[in-house]
């Protein structure tokens, strides 16, 4: 018989989309959760729980947060070592920064140390689920998964591949790129769990003739997610224009080539042509809303409020190490900041959706992961709503949930962060 755990505290969860009506109206809390081996069995009273369940072990977090733990839809674990990088435009960052770090991937050795100390930053922030790009060496998606496995995470990752404008050693080739993509995807993909995306960096690093072969592995394994970069930045867009001058913008560089889906990730998306946005929320794509980021390199102001009124799918992620944090909460505050200077600012109820639900739900993973219901994998994280005394004073003042919750996701870190599980396991920290 599976292990029975009753966890005693605040316990949020969500009935519906907080950016469909009031958003509090989507939010339920209750005061436990019971946990049956590695998934929640129930949510409810803890006079009822606790009734129903003697033979429960019983974890008392006081006025603690239980809520899903948080999924984090965009990432370069590979940019750890070299997160906050100073001051550099997209395109003179990935000279500088990025393709000298990723050249180091191709030694096992060092991808298992940046894998595992990844891992255990990001748990430590209250993240269980990530979806990473890699490098292009097959050893940085083997060092990747082997961590994730070993501590018993749902995660997502593909080997980025690269064929031209990148340097000696960091480049493959169309058909190197495929071979190897696939001979990962059989070996991984549906592994405990473990998912593989089929990963072109962007546009300017591959040539029609890798987009073309990424589509045409995509075709073949439609069951697999796909992700990639889009319209992050203005000379970034200008460049693609000049190496594909036949495409009627920018996502029409993956259309042509089959890169266009449901199950596709598109990260940053801040630049969007009428078209393109039309196109994206046709086939129903996920759009993924990196705040640090966008801030730190100089990118753009995301269009939350006018791409959830249109119906798109979005997530919100922290893109390190072009973000600047391994903190969803810290990732949380900045599309809050964002929105202010949009003129939209978003209700804490819907900066915790974002981190949760909706990332869940562009990677397709609703189903299992993201929220707090009975039949969900028990991936878990407890806030302390008073971690700081900066946040304790706030806090002690507030009148309603709401107001205890907000300072937590404008000043927390991972001091906020009581305790995490994944899969029904506590995890030691």
């Amino acid at each position: 018989m599976a292990q029975k755990t009753l966890l005693k505290g605040r316990v949020l969860g969500f009935n519906g989309s907080p950016f469909e009506d009031e958003p509090t109206d989507a939010v339920r809390v209750d005061e436990a959760v019971l946990i049956e081996g590695d998934h929640i069995a129930a949510v409810g009273s803890l006079a009822d729980l606790s009734a129903a369940h003697p033979d429960a072990a019983v974890v008392d977090y006081r006025d603690h947060l239980i809520m899903a733990g948080f999924i984090d839809p965009h990432v370069h674990y590979p940019q750890t070592a070299m997160i906050a990088s100073w001051g550099k435009r997209l395109i003179d960052w990935l000279n500088s920064y990025t393709f000298p770090e990723e050249m180091k991937f191709s030694d096992p050795d060092y991808a298992a140390e940046i894998a595992g100390r990844y891992l255990d930053l990001t748990t430590a922030h209250g993240t269980t689920t990530m979806c990473s790009f890699c490098t292009i060496h097959p050893e940085s998606v083997d060092a990747f998964f082997t961590a994730a496995q070993a501590r018993g995470q749902r995660v997502v990752a593909g080997k980025t591949c690269m064929d031209r404008n990148a340097p000696e050693g960091l480049r493959d080739t169309a058909q190197t790129g495929y071979d190897q993509s696939k001979a990962l995807l059989q070996k991984w993909h549906g592994m405990d769990r473990i998912s593989y995306a089929i990963t072109p960096r962007f546009s300017p690093t591959s040539t029609p003739d890798q987009l073309e072969a990424m589509g045409a592995l995509w075709a073949e394994h439609p069951d697999c997610l796909m992700q990639t970069h889009l319209s992050e930045q203005t000379d970034e867009i200008a460049w693609v224009r000049s190496l594909f001058p036949n495409a009627r913008d920018y996502l029409d560089t993956y259309e042509q080539f089959g890169l266009l889906g449901g199950r596709g990730l598109f990260g940053h998306v801040i630049h969007l042509e009428a078209r393109e946005r039309d196109r994206l929320r046709e086939v129903d794509a996920a759009l993924i809303h990196c705040p640090t980021s966008n801030t730190f390199i100089g990118s753009g102001l995301f269009d939350m409020n006018g791409l959830m009124r249109d119906g798109h799918r979005v997530g919100l992620a922290t893109d390190t190490g072009g973000g600047s944090s391994f903190s969803m909460l810290r990732t949380m505050a900045a599309a809050y900041e964002i929105g202010q200077l949009r003129g939209h600012p978003l209700h804490p109820a819907q900066l915790l959706w974002l981190g949760t639900v909706g990332s869940a739900r562009t990677l397709r993973m609703d189903g299992c992961i993201g929220n707090v219901a009975p039949g969900m994998e028990a991936d878990l994280v407890v806030l302390d709503l008073a971690s700081t005394p900066a946040i304790a004073q706030r806090e002690a003042c507030a009148d309603d949930l709401w107001e205890a919750v907000f300072p937590t996701i404008m000043m927390g870190d991972d001091r906020a962060v009581a305790d995490v599980w994944i899969g029904g396991s506590r995890v030691d920290r």
